[in-house]
């Protein structure tokens, strides 16, 4: 139960970090208009009215006045530009001068083998 409602909250915190909020807010403010403007209007003349933005409410210019301000305040992040010593980069590779050959060893068999254990040891059963 408590790492779902983490989850609810992390997706909530990640929505309102992408500004869906606006989004959620701008339906449930074009929701009352259109019920509004149902009561005296045709469905159609109602749709119209509603989403031409020629007859926002008080909550669609809240919602805008908010997206605007919010806007003004990411607009101040400022780039950096990265300055380098040198534009050239050059790789040189030399060979150490006291290279030697490291012999080959065989790995066989018989260079490895033991001789097994005396007496053989005990297997316990299982």
């Amino acid at each position: 139960m408590l790492q779902r409602l983490g989850n609810l909250l992390m997706i909530a915190a990640m929505l309102a970090a992408m500004g869906a909020h606006w989004t959620v807010l701008q339906s449930y403010a074009w929701t009352r208009m259109l019920a509004d403007n149902l009561r005296t209007e045709s469905l159609k003349e109602a749709v119209c009215k509603t989403l031409d933005g020629k007859h926002p409410c008080p909550l669609c210019k809240a919602i805008a006045a908010g997206k605007k301000s919010e806007k003004k305040s990411e607009s101040s992040v400022s780039l950096i530009k990265f300055e380098f010593v040198s534009d050239r980069l050059s790789f040189l590779f030399v060979a150490p001068s006291d290279f030697r050959s490291q012999s080959s060893r065989n790995f066989a068999a018989p260079e490895v083998a033991h001789e097994p254990p005396v007496p053989p040891p005990r297997t316990f059963p299982v």
